[in-house]
């Protein structure tokens, strides 16, 4: 996977940022806003195709969809190389594109077939590439965390310089596993970074109700970390706050506590009835708050990218998403007698 770092160097073009409310002066090269746009849509064609096709009853078990949420993995994993490595939540889908994995092989994966990433056995919420350090989505709530800290170890005793980072929720912020990570990565300054998407709601439970602090990233200064509250659904102010926490981890300063707010604009899962919310709030946000349309317009105020330079981005990427779908629906699944294949015992 390219590291965009390095391509930020030429070719700059200049934006305000609009971080913890003051405005900062950044410069980003053309290649790096194109990659923030055409990653961005391609988690939510990909998100919108298998939401249609789940609906239709093509896919099997259940999927939970990134859509509303695709600056944040988009901008953390801007600034990671493909030696870095990432663990995912239940909600992976958008993880595993914006780290580089094969988008037909992702697909295949989420229709349960042979040519998946994890030969059709993993699915949609244990969804895996190592090849590109995606360590895999899990099924288990806070089941990231310890994964992403034993990767950050291995790195540390190898004398590497890679990072490892871990995505959970406001949910999993409350969970055992969340602070035994964060402590023991702390106190061995491990090159770990924690990101927590904060979409407002666990499950169907909103933030407020089960959380005693009103920002998790309060919660850094316990474990002697730096705790970073941004914008969640600002493209240029995720990717800002992800190149400083992961230049400190390679430098060896320790792990980084990252809150990016933003919101869950479908449902938990595909199908929630979502009577814990009000379509009005829903909509609202989708118009106003929405991590690409806001794109959209900094990028044609800021002439970053013109209306035509968009759309033939979005064509591209329904071209890879359509060719995605056709290899998944055209793939066999996988034959009775490899059940047992791949298994560690």
């Amino acid at each position: 996977m390219t590291n965009w770092h390095e391509i930020c160097i030429s070719n700059m073009s200049k934006s305000v940022i609009i971080q913890g409310g003051v405005a900062v002066l950044a410069e980003f090269s053309k290649e790096l806003i194109t990659y923030f746009y055409k990653t961005m849509c391609r988690i939510r064609l990909f998100e919108e195709t298998v939401e249609k096709l789940f609906l239709e009853g093509q896919i099997p078990g259940f999927v939970h969809l990134y859509i509303g949420e695709e600056a944040i993995a988009t901008g953390v994993c801007a600034n990671l190389t493909k030696s870095d490595y990432i663990a995912s939540t239940h909600r992976g889908h958008g993880h595993t594109i914006a780290k580089g994995a094969d988008l037909k092989r992702a697909m295949a994966e989420i229709f349960g077939k042979k040519t998946g990433l994890c030969k059709g056995k993993g699915g949609s919420m244990h969804i895996a590439d190592f090849s590109v350090g995606m360590l895999g989505a899990n099924g288990v709530v806070g089941g990231g965390f310890n994964l992403a800290v034993g990767a950050g170890l291995a790195i540390s005793m190898q004398k590497r310089k890679d990072v490892s980072v871990v995505f959970f929720g406001d949910g999993a912020s409350n969970r055992g596993t969340f602070h035994e990570a964060a402590n023991l990565a702390a106190a061995w300054k491990l090159p770990v970074i924690f990101v927590c998407e904060n979409n407002q709601y666990a499950s169907t439970t909103p933030h407020g109700t089960q959380t005693s602090v009103e920002n998790i990233a309060d919660r850094a200064v316990g474990y002697g970390m730096p705790g970073v509250i941004v914008d969640g659904n600002d493209i240029f102010a995720v990717y800002e706050a992800a190149k400083e926490a992961v230049e400190r981890a390679r430098n060896g300063g320790g792990p980084t506590l990252i809150e990016a707010k933003t919101y869950r604009i479908k449902g938990h899962f595909v199908g929630d009835p979502e009577l814990y919310r009000t379509r009005e709030e829903v909509n609202n946000q989708f118009e106003n708050n929405d991590p690409i349309k806001r794109f959209e317009r900094k990028a044609l105020q800021e002439n970053l990218l013109t209306k035509k330079e968009m759309e033939a981005i979005k064509e591209e990427v329904r071209k890879e998403i359509e060719e995605a779908l056709e290899f998944a629906q055209n793939s066999p699944y996988p034959h009775k007698d490899e059940l047992f294949d791949d298994l560690y015992v």
